[in-house]
């Protein structure tokens, strides 16, 4: 597996007007626009850094994802993502290593970007995904 770079930060809040306060109205970062993904129950809004994004993540319902996560572990950081450069490879080996995936194939995310998460119990709690644009 050949991991490319840290593509972004995924962050959940409440509010994507609250959370672009911070991200463009303190630290200055430009925001890139919204897109809403169906699928996934969520908003996303980026905010390019250096060759990276912080992506902030608010649902688009109670039973979402990221309003559930918010709901356990409040707001902040969600997930961080990689880079590969083919996913489904990328897949493959991790399930040659036994490691747990939450999704066994790739999906569509935000920019039509390949994304499949990988199991936090499997990471050290941290919810990996890896995306491939």
């Amino acid at each position: 597996m050949k991991l490319l770079k840290i593509d972004h930060l995924g962050i959940a809040v409440n509010s994507m007007d609250e959370g672009k306060k911070f991200w463009s109205d303190i630290l200055g970062l430009k925001f890139e626009g919204s897109e809403t993904v169906q699928e996934q129950k969520v908003t996303t809004g980026f905010f390019p850094v250096g060759e990276s994004e912080v992506e902030l993540l608010e649902s688009t319902a109670p039973d979402g994802p990221v309003a559930k996560y918010i709901e356990k572990k409040g707001t902040g950081i969600q997930h961080v993502a990689f880079r590969v450069e083919n996913i489904e490879e990328a897949l493959a080996e991790l399930k040659e290593k036994g490691v747990k995936l939450i999704d066994q194939e790739p999906r569509i995310g935000a920019g039509g970007a390949k994304i499949a998460f990988l199991h936090p119990k499997a990471t050290s709690g941290v919810l990996v995904e890896l995306c491939q644009r």
